[in-house]
């Protein structure tokens, strides 16, 4: 027992750190094509943009928790929705960052994730998003928002587990473009619920009382992370 798992335990550490060969390029067209299928139609949307709410989230847990706030709890809703609570000063640096991470941690993912896949580290990105996900389970308060993770984790740990390699690089991929195109649209539709003069307690009208910035300079920070992240990542996925 003791010598299998002496043996076991460098062979998980190397399939961690290793490196796994590219996809035939026809398979990073295609997840980006299906990547952007989830994303542009509306009825599509709907449903695909539940994810980018557990990466909103997500974001502003991970900062919390990373500025020195306390995490209380993270809900997520059926019509997209989400919202997070921790504890701790109403302003300062760490209140900034925390109301800035969310509409950005989706892009900063996936441009994360290309810089993993562009260097051929396609299982150590599948467990890393398996390993946050299941972080971030333990925080969520509500029945709907405790499925959708559970859900999604569970996918990402049978594909890491279970697929063949060619599966799990086809998957990666389709993950990582879905969260480029997909940071951009939730900015655009928040700058569309604005002129209507809507969403007066988004992230961007929280920041504007924070830090004295207007919020259309917060909303263009967020354009400016989105769409570099997915010009950026865009190259290291297509670098073929």
């Amino acid at each position: 027992m003791a010598s299998t798992a002496a043996t076991a335990l460098p062979d998980l550490w190397d399939r961690l750190t290793g490196t796994q060969p590219d996809p035939d390029p026809w398979v990073v067209i295609a997840t980006a094509v299906a990547a952007l299928a989830a994303v542009v139609p509306h009825r599509l949307w709907r449903l695909s943009r539940n994810a980018i709410t557990i990466a909103h989230e997500g974001g502003h847990g991970l900062v919390a928790l990373l500025t020195g706030r306390t995490l209380t709890g993270i809900r997520l809703h059926s019509d997209t929705s989400g919202l997070t609570v921790s504890r701790g000063k109403p302003y300062g640096i760490g209140m900034i960052l925390t109301a800035a991470s969310g509409y950005t941690a989706p892009p900063l993912l996936g441009l994360g994730g290309a810089a993993l896949l562009d260097a051929g580290h396609i299982t150590l990105l599948l467990w890393v998003a398996t390993a946050l996900l299941l972080a971030m389970l333990v925080m969520i308060r509500n029945a709907y928002g405790a499925l959708t993770v559970l859900l999604t984790s569970g996918t990402f740990l049978l594909v890491s587990w279970l697929a063949g390699p060619q599966v799990q690089a086809a998957f990666a991929y389709a993950v990582v473009w879905f969260l480029l195109f997909g940071g951009v649209r939730p900015a655009f539709e928040l700058q569309a619920k604005r002129s209507r003069g809507g969403a007066g307690d988004s992230d961007a009208d929280q920041l504007s009382r924070l830090t004295h910035v207007p919020a259309g300079l917060w909303l263009f920070l967020f354009h400016a992370v989105s769409l570099c992240s997915l010009i950026g990542g865009g190259r290291w996925l297509l670098e073929m």
